[in-house]
């Protein structure tokens, strides 16, 4: 007899996942997904639209904690639940609900980046190695017993964006992987040290202003961790929004870059970002209400503030 589950999904892992799901036979028998936010960049899958394709039931509720969703829960009666990049908490009558267990695949290796959009506060604090882990929920958000644990590498110059890429194989894979042993109810279960680990908030687009006295390493690692298709790392110029969309870290500082004032500059028509370190940011695209600026627009920019 199939195990059964519901899912609380949504985002690229959770069309992954769930995906995995039913390639080894589990019935689903609920998918739980968020309805898009207009004002936010979906440039991800869509869990809403592969549960229509595989004919599975889904609901997006505006709150986890309502009691409709616990009856409806509670009358499947399922044998797991599954939470895959979903973004609210689910309450602890609701995961008891499940009668093997309720799973959580969050994007860092736990217990270090614990909560919100992990990835970027991994790429915005200098990490050179990520991951994924499978765990148990519990009151606390990523708080339960590890199940299992892939890791990826952060390359010196990778953004948010391509991480994530490498989290939702990983993903992918390490769910496939503990899936048998997960459905034998023969799991070794590691402990969630959280004294070990560290627990981050949400990012607001507001968090990406640039703050140019810092160090040339540490404006690049907020770019990379916020680059287009989130949000990006922005500065304010006579009155207008500049917009990072891509850049290069500077090794070496050429003499016709010594000595200029912090900020944006262009030389010899390349557009810099001069960091409180006296290093460079190569701009190779930058974007004002999301159209490239050209160096000599950029220029015509910077005359205008006063001496």
């Amino acid at each position: 007899m199939k195990k059964t589950a519901v899912v609380f999904a949504y985002h690229n892992v959770g069309v992954r996942c769930l995906k995995v799901l039913l390639a080894r036979g589990i019935d689903v028998r609920l998918v739980v997904t968020h309805e898009d936010n207009p004002a936010e960049t979906i440039w991800f899958e869509s869990v809403a639209t592969l549960c229509k394709d595989q004919g599975i039931d889904f609901i997006s509720p505006t709150q986890a904690t309502s009691p409709e969703l616990f009856a409806q829960v509670q009358a499947i009666a399922p044998d797991f639940i599954f939470s895959f990049y979903y973004r609210n908490m689910l309450p602890v009558t609701l995961l008891a609900c499940a009668k093997q267990g309720a799973y959580n695949l969050h994007g860092s290796l736990l217990p270090k980046f614990r909560g919100r959009v992990p990835v970027n506060w991994a790429v915005l604090h200098g990490e050179t190695e990520t991951g994924v882990t499978l765990h148990e929920m519990a009151a606390k958000p990523d708080a339960g017993a590890i199940l299992a644990q892939t890791s990826v590498p952060i390359l010196p110059d990778d953004t948010a964006y391509e991480v994530f890429g490498k989290l939702t194989v990983a993903a992918e894979q390490t769910l496939w992987n503990i899936l048998p042993a997960l459905l034998a109810n023969d799991i070794q279960k590691l402990p969630n040290d959280l004294s070990r680990g560290s627990y981050f908030g949400g990012r607001k687009p507001e968090d990406g202003h640039i703050d140019w006295t810092q160090s040339a390493q540490i404006l690049y690692n907020l770019h990379r961790a916020v680059a287009p298709p989130y949000p990006g790392a922005f500065t304010h110029i006579a009155g207008q929004t500049f917009t990072i969309g891509k850049a290069r870290l500077v090794p070496t500082v050429p003499p016709t870059c010594q000595n200029l004032p912090l900020g944006l500059a262009v030389v010899d028509n390349c557009i810099f970002g001069v960091c409180g370190d006296a290093r460079l940011l190569h701009i190779t695209e930058l974007l004002a209400n999301g159209k490239p600026v050209s160096p000599a627009e950029l220029q015509r920019v910077i005359c205008l503030v006063p001496e």
